[in-house]
């Protein structure tokens, strides 16, 4: 009699260890086929845990291709793969409805970008724009679309 109920015991155990090592497994996979669908750019995105980026994949139609980031005040990234057929990444973010803004004396003041506002009247925060991580010498309104090179624009404070 003990030797049947130890076996059961036994199954039991086994049974109980390849469920739990199966639903670990299906979880891992599941994070970063979620992270994949979520639109992330890149491999190293979906495999970085804890990012805060969210992507909303690739817009818009033609032959050039660029990466375009936007960072929200609280730190959050939204990425974008952009095809156009513009020269210029103001143009190009314009006609995709991307950003938005005013004609002033130096070009366009870019107040909104993916929805989001930046009012440095009333909140001291504005949309700053950066060319492969670095703050941008011109404006996005004058900037031509290089090749191998990314955009962002990133709220900051005044």
């Amino acid at each position: 009699m003990k030797r049947i109920s130890v076996s059961k015991r036994l199954t039991y155990i086994i049974c109980m260890a390849l469920t739990l090592a199966t639903v670990l497994f299906a979880a891992g996979c599941g994070n970063g086929a979620d992270k994949k669908a979520e639109g992330d750019l890149t491999e190293d995105a979906v495999a970085e845990e804890g990012s805060q980026a969210q992507g909303a994949g690739a817009i818009g139609e033609g032959n050039t291709v660029f990466p375009f980031t936007v960072v929200d005040k609280d730190g959050n990234e939204t990425k974008f793969e952009v095809h156009t057929d513009k020269e210029i990444v103001g143009e190009a973010l314009e006609e995709l409805g991307l950003i938005s803004g005013d004609e002033g004396e130096y070009g366009l003041y870019v107040k909104t970008v993916n929805g989001i506002t930046a009012d440095y009247d009333a909140d001291g925060v504005y949309w700053a724009f950066y060319v492969n991580g670095e703050y941008a010498v011109s404006g996005v309104d004058s900037t031509p679309i290089a090749e191998g090179e990314s955009y962002s624009f990133k709220v900051e404070k005044g």
